[in-house]
């Protein structure tokens, strides 16, 4: 009996499951189709920070979006829990941003006084003295820090499935399989052909994350996500857990609540290598030795390794793809994946059912990379 659905997702991670639960919420049932199981690429494996006021593009065109969505998580959380049965640990943190560098003081201390007096956050520079009060384990010779209470975090592969879950509660399915191609006539996209069978389908989502470029040539539309590779050690540390998240030299410590130290994290243009790195990892572990001592020597449980979806701008693409009346495109999120899926998840099912969001995606839309593909 031949596959069909109300829409096909193809990609199963944070964003294509976001997808299919906003359009389940607005009554639209989809199929995710997805190869390697859901949410087992970067979405799994990022750190789950939802840091909406720093990062690319904030200040500036991503900041209105990088706030919703981080909203979004909060008005969300309660319900998905109790909706999935997965508790995915959104929770509130205090970062500690160090300073090593003469250089980077003024940068922090203008972080401090932009960040402090949004709404739910307070910011402050402290000294070396108060750093060593909060977390004595840091290194000596820090010239101080950006002290920052109000960021979000979440266990980032227990989100993603949470998302599905209330999804299939409401009709909508995965699919195991490989995409090989897509069936269209005139303008719309008909059918997904997998490398075991097809899906006929009313309209399709593209949220390949890094492997959007497969798209192109199934579309005729230039899709520039390139990936960025990045990699992650959870460290196991005796003694008393980190209360903060912390940043310097290069070194990120997310602190979580089994009691591993996920640190990081890299960036390399690599094309699609995911093998985890033992130069990357010994690379991890100079930095922190520059930071937090004690986890540079660190027994490791696990070390993972993640392509993260980039555009040339930075900046997600999400809409319809041009010469297309049933192709909408969700991918594109960078280092912020976790961050903007609910945004990108709503925004799409939004177009898709009424063709308009209320969210801030000007300037995200697909017509943006203007190229045609012959």
């Amino acid at each position: 009996m031949a596959e069909t659905t109300d829409v096909a997702i193809i990609g199963g991670g944070a964003a294509g499951c976001a997808v299919a639960f906003y359009l389940a919420q607005a009554g639209v049932k989809s199929t995710i189709i997805e190869r390697d199981g859901l949410g087992n690429q970067a979405s799994g494996n990022a750190a789950g920070g939802l840091n909406p006021l720093t990062g690319i593009g904030i200040p500036g065109p991503l900041g209105s979006f990088a706030w919703e969505c981080y909203q979004l998580h909060a008005e969300m959380y309660e319900g998905l829990k109790e909706q999935s049965g997965i508790d995915y640990q959104h929770r509130t943190v205090t970062k500690i941003d160090l300073a090593l560098e003469e250089s980077e003081i003024v940068g922090l201390k203008a972080s401090a006084d932009r960040i402090n007096g949004v709404e739910g956050f307070q910011a402050h520079w402290i000294e070396p003295d108060e750093i060593a009060k909060l977390e004595p384990r840091i290194a000596p010779g820090v010239l101080g820090g950006l002290y920052d209470h109000g960021n979000t975090a979440v266990a980032s592969h227990e989100f993603t499935h949470a998302l599905a879950a209330v999804a299939g509660k409401m009709g909508s399915t995965v699919r195991a399989g490989n995409v090989r191609s897509l069936e269209s006539t005139g303008g719309r996209v008909d059918r997904v052909v997998l490398a075991d069978g097809e899906v006929s389908c009313g309209q399709v989502v593209m949220a390949m994350g890094p492997w959007s470029r497969r798209a192109e040539s199934w579309l005729g539309v230039y899709i520039p996500v390139d990936p960025l590779k990045g990699e992650i050690l959870r460290l196991e540390l005796e003694g008393a857990p980190i209360k903060y998240d912390i940043t310097g030299a290069g070194a990120a410590i997310y602190p979580k609540l089994d009691g591993l130290n996920w640190c990081g994290t890299t960036e390399d243009w690599k094309g699609f290598d995911l093998e985890p790195s033992e130069e990357v990892a010994q690379e991890i572990r100079r930095r922190l030795a520059r930071v937090f001592p004690e986890l540079a020597n660190a027994k490791v449980a696990k070390h993972t390794a993640c392509l993260r979806p980039v555009t040339p701008d930075w900046l997600p693409v999400l809409g319809r793809a041009p010469g297309w009346e049933n192709v909408y495109l969700a991918t594109g999120a960078g280092k912020k994946g976790i961050l903007l899926a609910p945004g990108i998840g709503k925004s799409v099912a939004d177009l898709m059912t009424s063709g308009q969001t209320a969210l801030s995606i000007q300037g995200y839309f697909p017509e943006r990379f203007a190229t045609q593909l012959d």
